[in-house]
């Protein structure tokens, strides 16, 4: 294991995303029942997903909850088929986590850093190790959320 200092750090959760056929049913338990409050909403033909996205919490300690339904059932990626999508983690300086992890191994999902859907900086650890980056997310995919000023305060 290499043992040079990591030039990022993980901070906390940032979200949880949560996919399903119909968001209806997730939002009478995650806002009827557990009282989450829809903050937006994000639609993407690229990424197949209708999404609504839900808070707990406030401010630097908000984590999202994302309730996802596919735009098309039959194409993919298919955002529904695996009910616990995805977990989100702050990152305090994401392309550092980016470069460093890479260098190390870590698979990454394509689509390399981009906006996402609540505006910040984004990228995904593959949930599959290969021959050519053994460390990926077994069976999980998570995504690295670069923090905003704030968050890295609270949390860092």
């Amino acid at each position: 294991m290499n043992t040079q200092k990591r030039p990022f750090k993980v901070l906390g959760v940032q979200q949880i995303a949560i996919g399903g056929p119909d968001k209806k049913r997730m939002q009478a338990l995650w806002v009827d029942m557990l009282g989450l409050t829809v903050t937006g909403n994000f639609k993407s033909e690229r990424e197949n997903v209708d999404e609504d996205i839900c808070a707990m919490g406030h401010g630097a300690y908000k984590v999202e909850v994302d309730l996802m339904q596919p735009l098309d059932p039959d194409k993919k990626p298919a955002v529904h088929a695996t009910p616990l999508n995805h977990v989100g983690l702050w990152i305090d300086d994401l392309p550092k986590a980016v470069q460093w992890l890479t260098a190390r191994g870590v698979r990454f999902a394509p689509g390399g850093i981009r906006k996402g859907a609540a505006g910040y900086d984004i990228c995904f650890l593959h949930p599959k190790a290969n021959d050519e980056f053994p460390i990926a997310g077994e069976g999980v995919l998570i995504e690295l959320v670069q923090a905003p000023p704030e968050v890295i305060a609270a949390l860092g």
